[in-house]
């Protein structure tokens, strides 16, 4: 069956919400509301790529920059369609296009206990940086 991929689209929500419930090593939070989702994508217009197939969202992807750096986030490839490359065209795709409007590099997070997602990021050459640690605030945390 063949692949499409295509821009991520605020129609394309409720699909991918499925698909990032129902992969383990995706996190979901309040970021991940239909408002949230639709500002994202109005921030980073053509950042964000669907893979589909036979008319079903197969695959994700959405990345978005600071202006300075690159971030990935719900990189998620259906169970069916993983071992095909389709998780490493999802990432080249995203990369090519935070490089056309000038960011040459990227960062994820990814929990430590996905192993299949580390060894994944580690098989197509992402560098795990070890010597950083990641701090978090709620912005309404500190009055």
């Amino acid at each position: 069956m063949s692949v499409a991929i295509r821009n991520f689209t605020f129609a394309d929500y409720h699909a991918a919400l499925r698909l990032w419930e129902a992969t383990e090593g995706v996190g979901l939070s309040d970021a991940d509301s239909p408002r949230a989702i639709q500002q994202f994508l109005a921030r980073n217009p053509g950042l964000g790529f669907v893979a589909s197939a036979g008319g079903e969202l197969v695959g994700t992807i959405l990345c978005g920059h600071d202006g300075r750096r690159g971030f990935i986030y719900h990189l998620a490839v259906h169970p069916a369609h993983r071992r095909r490359g389709l998780g490493r065209q999802l990432v080249r795709r995203g990369l090519a296009a935070l490089h056309e409007q000038g960011i040459d590099k990227c960062h994820l997070f990814v929990f430590r206990e996905n192993s299949q997602g580390v060894a994944f990021w580690h098989r197509i050459g992402g560098e795990e940086r070890t010597t950083l640690t990641t701090f978090s605030f709620v912005t309404h945390a500190l009055s």
